[in-house]
Order: structure tokens, then sequence, then C-alpha cells
């Protein structure tokens, strides 16, 4: 066959298929992998070779080839493929295996105008040198696929019209870290850009697709969320859409706040002209986040909020609805709507909800975030006036609407704004938290614009990043990894720069830091335990309780070296006040684990020092980050033993970590019973986290007389969230059928937006 066809080189020439240096190379990639066959993936990729094929594409069918034979019985063909892959990149980066120096290689970057010329400004060639020292380029061979393939596809910096990639993944790390602790002084930065290459580069910390795809080029915006709130005004609306078009086009996943808009029918300009209700502005929103591709990476998205209690929530809940026509649905939209202890109290007794227009009734929503015994005495008190525009609809029903939709759409999301502000890290009465972001894992004082340049407003920013669960060999190791995150993240938020006034000034005097975790569910198999049977809330409790103590204390340590953050006198713990003093009570009556690190230390230093960052942790979805870390989702069960996930780069096989080991401990999604011994678990979590987490419902339909998911299932799961404490609910995912019973997944993490990580 090698005689008989002439394949095409990079140079243009033609030349014989030279079998050999493909035997070569695939025996190469398969050095130390188990049960793959180097013959098996010669004869795939050989059926599609032909006469004139280009080398390019060569090795294009041989990676398919071997991607392909992945599975169950052979999981190690995921090395083999991603082996493959790392060769063909670095030719087509390099024209060669063996990476350049790193000087060389920089200099040349930033002739090209691909990275940022502050790299050769501010470190040496002799301090490059010792930075290409410690880079392990042989960490490329321990990928997945699936991570070889999501760094072509979103994080490498490359040329997105031609596809020509320019770096491979141990450059992007090394100089992740130099950017970030370019500011350190020079006897102490290498040790931690050593320090933080080696956690990003060995998987024990995983960084969002912002910094990983921004950091180091020309671009200078990398928080992963941005919640943007809207007032009742055209000023406000026009800076509102404004803002979400400046970060949409910065690779930003979008929160919008437009709770304040007034109902339909309400009066303009003393009776001169009938408001145009919410809807319209929806549009306007809509086409904002979807002006801008975000330079290839990913499509724009945001996920909009409003209270149960508007007076138009009746046609708000459907407007992701496929029935209905175009005038009356706003599908390109996620929605995040907001309850209370009253709108659920009202529920239980099967009484009214009462709808009112925010303008109509002066102080309510403020108070909805602010104060709850002032929001019900202020409801009261408009219910029982006449004159107040208003409508009553069954609670039951409208709660029943809302599970509709959820179960149909999978993405209308529930913000318990009570929990958010009760269990915050801010103090209501002056920095109340109104709003979640993209993913629902931020929770954030914000306040509306009247302009794009309007520093009065706030446009609250937060930077995201990942411990790897799965990567501990103990909870001490969290100090270490802790210090490592919060410093990059801190030292991100000079680093980067703010296209409006309003997320300057905010994300300076607030310096949110939202740290979260990968690999649980593999972190649960290792350690024998379970999601379902309760097994896991002891090792959840001291997990999480040592993940937030260690970042507080970070924080604090930094507040020592470089002063709090300005505005750490509107945080709680300005007053003492920890996450262990604000939780809901009824968690105890699930999990009698008692706390085991010394927070009143830690409290009395904070009071004293105070925090670099007033906040510390939010857990977020990860799937691209996951993949990359070749560990399991988030704090999700995988939905199988190998997950296939479809996106724009393909289809990937991705395989739980240590597969062969402990395939019978993992707890697969659907093989959980029901969303009981989950909800538990994040409650367990919530109880730490000062911010919020993308919790999702699960459901199979199966489980079920006459295989549909009962109302008021979804209802009693709402419940047990809110009586645990939990702030929000992110998907409804509803099993679908074999595609699930297999592992497969679609690339809808944060529907392309960016607090995926």
């Amino acid at each position: 066959m090698s005689g008989d066809l002439l394949v095409i080189k990079r140079s243009g020439e033609k030349a014989p298929l030279d079998l050999e240096k493909i035997h070569k190379v695939i025996t190469w990639a398969a050095e130390g992998l188990d049960n793959v066959s180097v013959s098996q993936v010669e004869l795939k990729s050989q059926i599609h070779m032909f006469d004139g094929i280009k080398t390019e594409d060569i090795h294009e069918t041989i990676i398919k080839a071997a991607a392909d034979l992945i599975s169950e019985e052979t999981p190690d063909y995921q090395y083999l493929a991603a082996r493959l892959a790392v060769f063909h990149l670095r030719k087509k980066a390099y024209g060669r295996f063996t990476p350049p120096a790193l000087f060389e290689h920089v200099s040349k970057m930033v002739k090209a105008g691909r990275y940022d010329p502050h790299l050769l400004k501010d470190y040496s060639k002799q301090e490059l040198d010792a930075m290409d020292k410690f880079i392990d380029h042989d960490r490329d061979l321990t990928f997945s696929y699936a991570a070889v393939k999501q760094l072509e596809g979103k994080y490498l910096v490359q040329d997105r019209v031609t596809g020509r990639i320019y770096e491979s993944a141990q450059f992007l790390y090394v100089l992740v870290a130099a950017c970030l602790f370019a500011h350190y002084p020079k006897e102490t930065r290498l040790d931690y850009i050593k320090r933080f290459y080696d956690a990003v580069s060995t998987f024990k910390i995983s960084l969002p697709t912002p910094i990983m795809a921004g950091i180091r080029t020309p671009t200078r915006q990398f928080s992963s969320c941005v919640l943007i709130e809207c007032g009742d005004s055209l000023d406000s609306v026009n800076a509102t859409s404004s803002a979400i078009i400046k970060y949409v086009s910065q690779r930003a996943g979008i929160g919008i706040n437009a709770g304040r808009i007034r109902a339909l029918g309400s009066p303009i300009r003393n009776g001169e002209a009938f408001h145009t209700g919410c809807i319209p502005f929806f549009k306007h929103f809509q086409t904002a986040v979807k002006s801008c591709s975000q330079g290839g990476v990913r499509g724009g998205a945001a996920t909009l909020y409003y209270p149960l209690w508007h007076l138009e929530v009746e046609d708000l809940l459907v407007l992701k609805n496929n029935r209905g026509v175009e005038e009356n649905r706003v599908r390109h939209l996620d929605y995040g709507v907001q309850f209370n202890k009253l709108m659920y109290q009202r529920m239980l007794k099967d009484e009214h909800i009462t709808l009112f227009s925010p303008g109509d009734a002066p102080g309510l929503y403020d108070a909805f975030f602010q104060d709850q015994e002032e929001f019900e005495r202020l409801y009261l008190k408009y219910e029982a006036d006449e004159s107040i525009r208003r409508k009553t609809v069954r609670a039951l029903e409208l709660f029943t609407v809302f599970a509709q939709e959820r179960a149909s759409t999978g993405r209308i999301y529930l913000q318990n704004v009570d929990h958010c502000n009760t269990h915050s890290p801010f103090d209501p009465a002056v920095a109340p938290v109104r709003q979640s972001n993209l993913c629902l894992e931020i929770a954030l004082p914000t306040k509306p614009l009247n302009d794009v340049n309007d520093e009065e407003g706030e446009i609250a920013l937060c930077t995201l990043s990942a411990i790897n669960l799965g990567a501990l060999e103990s909870l001490d190791d969290l100090e270490e990894l802790s210090d490592l995150a919060v410093r990059a993240l801190d030292n991100l938020l000079d680093y980067q720069g703010y296209p409006l006034p309003a997320a300057q000034k905010a994300s300076l005097g607030r310096r949110t830091l939202g740290v979260g975790v990968i690999n649980y569910a593999y972190y649960l198999a290792k350690n024998g335990v379970r999601y379902s049977d309760g097994s896991a809330k002891g090792l959840t409790h001291r997990t999480f309780e040592a993940l937030q103590y260690y970042l507080l204390k970070a924080s604090n340590g930094l507040a020592k070296e470089f002063g709090p953050c300005p505005l750490f006198g509107e945080t709680t713990y300005a007053k003492g006040i920890l996450p262990t003093d604000t939780y809901k009570k009824n968690l105890d009556d699930i999990c009698d684990e008692p706390l085991h690190l010394d927070w009143e230390a830690l409290r009395k230093d904070m009071v004293e020092h105070g925090l670099r960052n007033s906040t510390l942790t939010a857990l977020m979805p990860s799937e691209t980050s996951s993949q990359i870390s070749n560990a399991t989702n988030g704090i999700e069960p995988p939905r199988g033993l190998i997950s296939v996930k479809s996106s724009k780069d393909g289809v990937l096989k991705q395989v739980v970590p240590e597969f062969e080991k402990l395939k019978g401990q993992y707890e697969l999604l659907w093989d959980i019973p029901d969303n009981n011994g989950y909800l538990e678990l994040v409650a367990i979590m919530q109880k730490f986290v000062d911010q919020t987490i993308s919790a999702n419902t699960n459901y199979d339909p199966s489980r079920y007389p006459d295989g549909k998911v009962p109302v008021k299932q979804i209802l009693k799961d709402m419940l047990k969230a809110y009586s645990l404490g939990i702030k929000t609910l992110y998907y409804h995912n509803t099993r679908d059928g074999a595609a699930d019973r297999q592992g497969e997944i679609q690339d809808n993490d944060c529907v392309g937006g960016a607090c995926k990580i």
C-alpha cells in the first residue's frame, strides 16, 4: 500500500506514503498503555487513506481512529488518541514535536501581536530561561483526548479564521502564572510562578475559559461572570444594553436583573402614555446578548431575573415556551425566578399571591431583598390598599406553572432571595444581593446604571477557579492550594482592564472571588461513599469546611500584606459573622458533623485585619475545565462511566478517573433514585459556601406512573431545597432514554456562557 499512494507534505511536495513512520508514531503513543492495539489503529486509519492525501489529514485520520476505539473495555485509547493529538498539535504550532525555548517562543509571539508585550518588559531573558527549566512538556502526555480537543477548541492561542494554532499547553500554563504574578517582587515571584504552574499543569487547580484563553494575549478582561441590574427608565435600559454588549464581546456570561421594570399598562409621564411592559425590553436585552459571538470561543448567553410577584409574571413564566408566537416569547434568554419565604407559605397554605407592578408599590421591591420582615409588612399593606393595581392568583397555580415551565424547558431557574441575603457575606442593609448570574452560583450586590459611564451604578464581576478534589491527598493540601488560588485571582483583579467605570469601582472595591470544586463524584467514589444514601454527608461537611476556612485564611493573610478590600465594611465578615453563624439550622437535623477547624481564631484575625476579598467561594458548572483535568464535572454525578459529549469540536468520549479500579464505586446519575440525597449534600456545601451553587435537579420519567414526572414532586424538591437553605437551583434535567443510558450529554454548560470553568 505504501508504494501505491502518494501523500502531500506540509511543504507541498509529494512523496510515497510511509507506513513505517506512521507505525513508529502510533507505537510511541501506545507506550505504557493497557489493552490498546497499534495494528487496530493502523487498520482503522488505512481504510480512510487515498492518493494525494495531505500528511496533516493522515494525522487527523489516525487520531480519529484511536478516539473511536475508546470504550469501557479499552479506556486507555483516550490517552493514545491524546498523545497522537498532542504530536499533531505541536507539529502544527512549531513545525516539530519538541517545543522551542520559552524566550524564543514569547519573543516571536509578542512580535506577531499574539502575546501581550508586557511579558518581555516585565521579565528578563534570564527569568524566562529560569521558567523554561521548570516547564515539564511531558505533562502534555497526561491529557485525555477530550482534554486536548477542548484545549484546541477553546484555550490555545490561535487564528480562529484559519485554525492555525501557535502554542501548546505547558506554555499556556506557565505564561498564565507569569502574567498573574508579574507585579510580585523579583525575589519571590519565580517561586510563586513555579508553584502556581505546577498546581494548574498537574490539574490541582483549574481556571475558567476567559483566563485560559485570554491571559498572555493583548485581551485584558477575564472575569467569568458579570451581573448587570436594570432600573425602571429608558436611560437605564439603554445603559444595561450597552453594558451587555461590552461584556458579551469579551467572553463573559451575563446575569441581568430586570425585576424593577414596570408592568404593561403602567402610566408614563403622569398618564401621557401607557408603559409597554417588560417583554419589549427583554427582547431588547436578548438582541444585545446575541449580538456578539465572543471571538469564536463561545456564543453570548444570559439569565434574566424577576420576582414571582411581578404583575406580568404569568406572561413572563412562559417566555421560553415553544407554544405561542414570537411577539409574546423571548426564547433565547434563560430566566431566574425569585422566591422568598412568604411565597412558599402562601403555596403551602393554599392561599393566594398578589401580583404588583414594582413602581406601584413603593419600597416593596427593595425590601424583597433587604429586609424580609419589612417586605411582609409592605406586602400586606399593599394587599389591603384597594387603590393599588394588582392581580390575585392562587399560589399553587403560579408555582405549578413555574414547575411545568422548568420541566419543559429545563432552563427556568430558581433564586431564593431571602437565603441569598440572610446567609450572605454582604450586609443586606447597605449591599443587598438582588440577582445571580448566568449559571446561578454568583450572589453579589448590584445597582442600576443610568448611563454607561455612571459611577454610582454597580456592575458586579466575579473571578472564578476551582480546586480538584480528586487530586487531594489530605484536606491539609487545601491550605497551599487555597493560598495559590486566592493570590492568583486577586492579582488578576489588578491585572485586567474594565470596560465600564461601574464594573471597575465595584470590582476593586469588593475584590470578589469564587473558588469552586471539580471531581466531586470521583472524590466520593474513591472514598467509598455515595450521593443517595447519606454516607457522603460527613466527608462533604469536612471538605467544604476546610475549603472555606483555608480560603478565608488566605484572604486574611493577603489583607495583612496589602490591606483589606476598600468595601470590606459592607460585609458581614467585618462584623465577625461567618457562614457557620448564618446557615439554615434545619440542616443540623440531617448532618451532625461538628466543626473541626479553629474558626474562633480566624474570626478574631478577620475582625482585626479584615479580608482582601468580600467573597471566596462559588460552586460553578465546569464541563470544559473538568474535561481538561480528566475529572468528573463539578459536583455532579456522571451520567455514564464514559461520557459522550457532543460539541462544536465533534463527539468526545471521556472516561471517569480510575475507571478500572473504581467502576463499581461510582453512583451514576440515573441510578440515583431521587433528588433527596443530592440536595442534602448541596445544602451541606451551602453551609460554608459564601456565594451560591449551580445545583441541578434530575428526573427519570420511567420511575413515575404513566411515564410523567408529577408537578407535586418538583414542588416537593423546591420546598426541600428551601427548607435546607439552598440559595439557587440551576438546570432541571429529564432523562430522555437511550442517549442518557450511554452517558451522552450536550455542550449546554452555561449554554455557551463564560462562567463554566
